[in-house]
């Protein structure tokens, strides 16, 4: 049994998100030994921090004890003992990102979306193919513990008939006057790639995709809700992307959707998201933790209350689904699927392609917005 290196140029290394999920996952493999696979042999992630701050690259290398870093992105796809490239840099350069990994050989997984329109997302796809490289895409949310319980339930048939869905995401992130704000500047300006549709629908694409079926068609509103905000250097800034949006979906089955993503909402729920489906023999309702379930025949008989009170306690008749796994960081568990197909082969449905059907749902969600109207999603097969 051997280790053997595996080289990740890791770009956007200092940002929020990679700092406190993408390495803390490596950081994790390699606390273990690496990661095991099929021959036994294990994989020792070694990455590269690459970011325009060298300051930051530097504090990130003192926290995490990880000596490689550079400002150079050109000097670390030049090395070819580095064969993975990682990018969560902001979204807006993505595209020509990885269109340069690709070119310089290097296997991809990146963080969502994949590009910034359906063409470009499509593209991507035919040039890792076309260079023979592998490929995929973060899907962090399939892997929590409470999402995942949901998937089993969906596919154990325990619906029946998928009537409608419910997504209701949302949290108050700050404007920088009271507290600072929570989410970096650029998710509010166009330059940057910013946008709440842009963020998250392609999360749910692939959540609904799994949990529901292929969506037909998106009716969407975006909203503007705070037009200005300051920036990480304490500069007010306007605004110029969507902070809310409301949708609706079809889905093939016949089923109905709707979505609920808001920045600018406080939360009095489990959870900041919750996932809802109802089928004609059962329901269940989801948190990133937990998942309940509801069946035909545990249903109460639910009535108005109107003078003397509802006597249903509706929380109490929901069951809640045990874990039967151990569960890790979901990052973690995605980087994990994605160093094992790369090393084994065999099936891996967290392509480039399944980060085209984000993009896509996102590009006529904006398109639905712009022109108040329903819009079909064709299908990319």
């Amino acid at each position: 049994m051997a280790t053997h290196r595996l080289g990740i140029i890791m770009n956007g290394a200092t940002g929020q998100l990679s700092r406190q999920q993408h390495v803390a996952s490596l950081l994790a493999i390699r606390a273990e030994g690496g990661l095991p696979v099929s021959n036994g042999d294990r994989i020792m992630p070694d990455p590269i921090f690459v970011g325009r701050s060298a300051d930051r690259l530097i504090a990130l290398a003192a926290q995490t004890g990880i000596t490689r870093w550079t400002v150079d992105l050109d000097e670390a796809l030049a090395n070819i003992e580095d064969i993975v490239f990682f990018d969560a840099a902001a979204t807006v350069g993505r595209f020509d990102l990885l269109r340069k990994a690709i070119q310089a050989g290097k296997h991809i997984y990146t963080e969502k979306p994949i590009a910034g329109s359906t063409d470009d997302a499509l593209a991507l796809v035919r040039m890792a193919d076309t260079a023979g490289v592998k490929h995929g895409t973060v899907q962090d949310k399939l892997f929590l513990p409470g999402f995942e319980n949901l998937l089993m339930v969906s596919r154990s048939g325990f619906f029946g008939r998928i009537l409608q869905v419910r997504v209701d995401m949302g949290r108050w992130v700050f404007d920088g006057t009271l507290r600072k704000g929570q989410r970096p500047s650029w998710n509010y300006r166009k330059s940057g790639g910013g946008g709440l549709v842009l963020d998250m629908f392609p999360h749910w694409r692939y959540m609904l995709d799994a949990l529901v079926g292929r969506i037909t068609a998106v009716s969407c509103s975006c909203r503007t809700q705070i037009p200005r905000r300051i920036d990480e250097a304490g500069i007010p800034y306007d605004v110029d992307v969507e902070d809310s949006v409301f949708a609706q979906l079809e889905f093939e089955s016949g089923a109905v959707g709707n979505i609920v993503s808001s920045w600018t909402t406080r939360t009095r729920q489990e959870a900041s998201i919750m996932v809802h489906i109802d089928g004609t023999l059962g329901s269940a309702v989801a948190t990133p933790q937990d998942c309940y379930t509801q069946a035909a025949v545990n249903t109460p008989n639910g009535r108005a209350a109107v003078e003397a009170g509802d006597p249903n306690e509706y929380l109490k008749d929901w069951l809640r689904v045990p874990r039967t796994t151990v569960p890790i960081n979901s990052y973690r568990a995605g980087w994990e699927m994605f160093i094992r197909h790369l090393i084994d082969g065999g099936d891996y449905p967290y392509t480039l392609r399944a980060g085209v059907k984000g993009v896509q749902l996102a590009e006529l969600a904006y398109q639905s917005n712009h022109e108040r109207r329903w819009v079909d999603v064709p299908s990319l097969e």
